[in-house]
């Protein structure tokens, strides 16, 4: 196992950013976090690569030199060219001469800046210093990838350019523990980690999310209840789970769906935030 994170809560203050938190990146997968605004998945990842210190729990990860981080921030510097940032990072590492050059050669092939290698990283658009970034933080072939929302804003193109730097970088070994907004990159992860106000609310494969999600999610023109309801595209879902507040239960003529990930994930939310309102 190359990271374990095991029972780790973060406070700050009174606050709560991490509560009892468990997970683990092996080598050669990809760890997608999912979950809205506040959900803690930026502070899961700077405490496992050492910017904050957990409260309690413990961390298990290797040496910072053997760890790439792609921070949320664009992670390059502006006046400095693609190859120029590479460079600078992979002598950091210790790469040097022949082998630096291939490896920078490789990468930016890999990332699609060949004609962009001697442009500034102020001169590239959102999507292609967002690659150079990623890059950057696997030039050195670390064994934990870390990526704060690599994708998020970027182009279609590019986020298909940067899902296959990940996967390529998990395939040769690393284990790669990222956060994304994209449910659609998420499905394609070997594990699923589903947070929200820093809780797992489950976790595992696709197939073992989807199988152990209980309850019914129903479509229609407007809410059933609002309170368990949300808008997706022109219709409205609700979320009826098996212990239904109240002694509701679901009006036959809504009609059932096959929920996705992006359901599951709004589903268990609500339904967390019910249990906490009922708790409190």
């Amino acid at each position: 196992m190359i990271a374990e994170i095991d029972g780790v809560s973060v406070r700050f203050g009174d606050r709560t950013a991490l509560d009892d938190v468990s997970v683990r990146a092996p080598a050669g997968t990809v760890v997608a976090l999912v979950g809205g605004d506040g959900a803690g998945k930026s502070t899961l990842l700077r405490t496992v690569v050492g910017e904050l210190a957990p409260t309690t729990g413990t961390v298990r990860a290797p040496r910072k030199n053997h760890i790439g981080f792609l921070a949320a921030g664009p992670g390059s510097w502006a006046a400095l060219t693609v190859r120029q940032n590479l460079e600078f990072v992979g002598g950091i590492y210790g790469l040097r001469g022949t082998e630096l050059d291939r490896r920078c050669d490789e990468l930016i092939g890999r990332a699609g800046l060949a004609d962009a290698a001697d442009r500034t990283a102020s001169a590239l658009s959102g999507g292609m210093r967002r690659k150079l970034g990623a890059a950057m933080a696997m030039l050195h072939r670390p064994e934990l990838l870390v990526m704060d929302e690599p994708s998020t804003g970027v182009d279609p193109v590019s986020r298909i350019d940067l899902w296959r730097m990940i996967s390529e970088a998990a395939a040769e070994g690393a284990a790669v523990l990222m956060s994304t907004t994209y449910l659609d990159e998420a499905e394609r992860a070997g594990h699923l980690v589903v947070l929200d106000s820093g809780r797992v609310l489950t976790q595992g494969s696709y197939d073992d999310v989807r199988s152990g999600f209980t309850g019914v999610v129903t479509r229609s023109a407007q809410p059933a209840r609002p309170e368990w309801s949300w808008r997706r595209g022109r219709e409205r879902h609700d979320y009826w789970p098996d212990e239904r507040p109240g002694g509701e239960t679901r009006p036959v003529d809504l009609e059932p769906v096959d929920p996705d990930l992006e359901d599951i994930v709004i589903s268990l939310s609500l339904a967390d935030r019910m249990r906490r309102e009922v708790t409190a």
